[in-house]
Parts: C-alpha cells; structure tokens; sequence
C-alpha cells in the first residue's frame, strides 16, 4: 500500500484514500468528508492503485473519454464481507428464476433388445407416398433394421463403374430410418444398388456379423403394379420390401470377389441362369443335383494312409470338365454348391474330418467358405488345415 491507494474497510463500512502512514501497521484513510481515520493496514483492501488511478486518467484525458461514472451507492459503503454475502444473494435469485425445464435432455434409454433379434435382418423398403394417386406417386426409400444391432450404412447407386453415394447413417435396433424419395422418371438412376453395412452393439458383448457388401438391381416394372407393394411389419401403408441381409445373411449373400458380394435369392437361380453364359452353368448345377457326390469313392485316393482324413479339392479345373460360358459368380456358386453338399452327405459321420483345398489365391474362396461355417454350419469345428500337407490354401473341418 501506498498514498493514493484507494481502500475500503473489510470489518467496516466506507473506505477511502490513504493520505499517510502511522508507523508501519496504521494507515491514514481519508474518507470523502476529509477524515482521516487511523486504521490497521491488516484491515484495509485496495480497490485501485494510486499509479493505476493516474494512469488511467491521463488515457482519458488524451482520447477524450469520459470518466467512469461513480460507483454505485448502495454498495460502495458497504463492507467486503457485506459485497460478497450481496453476490450470494443475486446468484440465488438467478436460480429461482432458472426453469428446469430450459433444461437440455442429455439421458438416452438403454436399447431394449427383443427375443429373436440377435439375427440380423435389413430391409430396403420403397413406400408410395400418395396410394391413391398411384400413377403420379412418389417413393419413399427406408432402410429397416430387424435385429438388436446398430448398424452403419452406406447406401450408392450404381452407374457403369462407378458409384454415386445417396446414402449414409446409421440404423438404430429394431427402428428404421428415412433414406430419399424419388419420382417414377427417376427409377433409372437406382437400376442398381449397393449396400455396405457394419453391424454392432453398444455397452455390452455380442456375436460379431460380417461385414457386408451387397448389390443387386432393382425390378423397375413393379413400381408400376400396386400389387407388388404388400402390407408388412413395418409401415401402415403397403410396400415394396428388398433383403439386404435375410438370416444374418450368409445363406443368400454369394461372395464374387474380395470386395464385392452380390445378393442372389435362392428363388430366382434358374432365372439368373438364363443370363449370358448360364447354360453352361445350369448345365453343371443339373448334373450335380442329379448326381451323388459318392465323396467316399471320388476322394479315396486322397486319404491320408490309416487316418480317416477326406480331402476335397474344390478347384474348378477338379470339380468341372469345362469353364467355358461359365463367369467367375457361377464358377464360385459352383463350388460353395459342391463344398455344402460335401458336408451334407457326412453329416451323420461324426467326428469325420474334411479337408477343403481351395488354393490362397486372393481369398475369395477360403472366405465365403468360412463364412458358410460360422452361420451355417456352426456347430462344426474348423481349422487351417497342416500347411506341411496340404499348403496355406486348406481348411479342416470336424463334423460334430
């Protein structure tokens, strides 16, 4: 403290300026009356210093501002115990005029899963937006997730080979999710279709699903039939539904390439047959229908000396005379075809082991057989076959 510093009393009333000193413990405060009252400096605060005080008035008086206008009455002459009790009581007052209810909702309810929803089941739904006006209606497009999984999405268009992204967000359990509407002359555009979904839940342990890539074209004809849009589970109204994933999807997603998987619904293989070298293949998939594996006379130059090992090798140059007509989809149907059927006629052989030679290749194979063994086939062990035997391109597999 020095001359000039404004004070105020902490256990009084007022303050003012200290004109002088009385020995080191005593202040001199001037009040506004020209008192000067002689006060411990242990019971004196500064307000502002003498050297700030001047300061700020030569500032002033070069720009020309005006001087701050007086402090207010009512709590200059009041002690700082009184300010700080006067504070207390304005925040007190500002939160009796709080409304809770301004509030932001920040509490999220846990998911509730339901029975039957561990299977992951995603629809693509396309819904008139005006049935009674059929002809000049609008479509709506939703995605339905029918599982207790989250699952992320995109969502493209095909255009030659290209993609055009028109969707993408992620599909809360059991909820289903606005995508675009679109017009008739717009159908062109969604002639093909692609999904990529990453199914998982949140907080807690689950079964892993693969991750799925999905494309398959849309029938343009039905958005002109109302009777093709049927009433459902999910909306009031009727509409067209398109698995993208159907049972965890394993069963109908046919994997062509490591980065590409098309949708192939059981039902419709023999008109899939009648495309562009689908003779050849409905040929080869008639006579393995018609025709018994006989795995244990086929193979039996293949086991192992006086163990019970059967080695199937699913090459195509092995299981088919000729390839010609044949694309790599049909040829890979082939063999997934041939490897269920493998495992079908050795069901009832427990604790019979399999080896499946599918080459390593770029994996395309070895992972659409894995995946038929983690959902299809679940209750059967399987393995990386001995490399020292059979290479890296075979897997083992134990009925049980």
């Amino acid at each position: 403290m020095k001359i000039g510093d404004k004070v105020q009393f902490l256990s009084d009333i007022g303050g003012g300026r200290i004109a002088g000193f009385q020995g080191k413990d005593i202040a001199l405060v001037e009040d506004e009356d020209g008192f000067q009252i002689p006060t411990p400096i242990s019971d004196l605060v500064v307000m502002s210093s003498s050297d700030d005080y001047s300061i700020s008035k030569s500032i002033q008086k070069k720009s020309g501002a005006e001087e701050p206008t007086a402090a207010d009455p009512d709590t200059f002459n009041m002690s700082v115990k009184a300010k700080i009790n006067q504070m207390d009581e304005d925040v007190l007052e500002d939160e009796d005029e709080y409304d809770a209810a301004d509030r932001e909702i920040t509490y999220k309810a846990k998911v509730e899963e339901r029975k039957g929803g561990n299977v992951l089941n995603v629809y693509c739904a396309f819904v008139p937006e005006d049935v009674q006006n059929f002809s000049k209606t609008s479509f709506a497009c939703y995605l339905v997730n029918d599982s207790n999984y989250y699952v992320h999405y995109l969502y493209m268009s095909v255009e030659g080979g290209s993609y055009k992204l028109r969707g993408e967000g992620e599909l809360e359990p059991n909820m289903k999710m606005y995508v675009e509407s679109f017009a008739l002359e717009d159908l062109n555009e969604i002639d093909r279709v692609r999904f990529q979904l990453l199914s998982f839940k949140r907080d807690k342990e689950f079964v892993a699903k693969p991750v799925c890539d999905v494309q398959f074209r849309i029938d343009k004809v039905k958005f002109y039939k109302l009777h093709t849009f049927q009433k459902n589970d999910f909306f009031e109204t009727p509409a067209l539904l398109y698995p993208v994933v159907k049972n965890d999807g394993v069963a109908q997603l046919k994997p062509v390439d490591a980065e590409k998987l098309i949708y192939v619904d059981e039902e419709k293989d023999e008109k899939k047959l009648e495309n562009k070298g689908g003779e050849a293949m409905k040929n080869a998939m008639e006579k393995l229908k018609n025709s018994s594996l006989n795995t244990s006379a086929s193979h039996r130059n293949n086991r192992a000396n006086g163990d019970d090992i059967l080695v199937v090798d699913l090459h195509a140059d092995e299981l088919l005379e000729t390839t010609v007509g044949m694309g790599s989809a049909d040829i890979l149907n082939y063999q997934l075809d041939y490897f269920r059927r493998t495992l079908e006629e050795n069901k009832h052989n427990k604790g019979k082991r399999i080896v499946f030679i599918h080459g390593k290749g770029e994996g395309v194979l070895r992972h659409a057989i894995v995946n038929e063994l983690r959902y299809r086939y679940k209750n059967y062990r399987y393995q990386d076959a001995s490399f020292q035997e059979y290479g890296y391109g075979a897997t083992q597999v134990m009925i049980r």
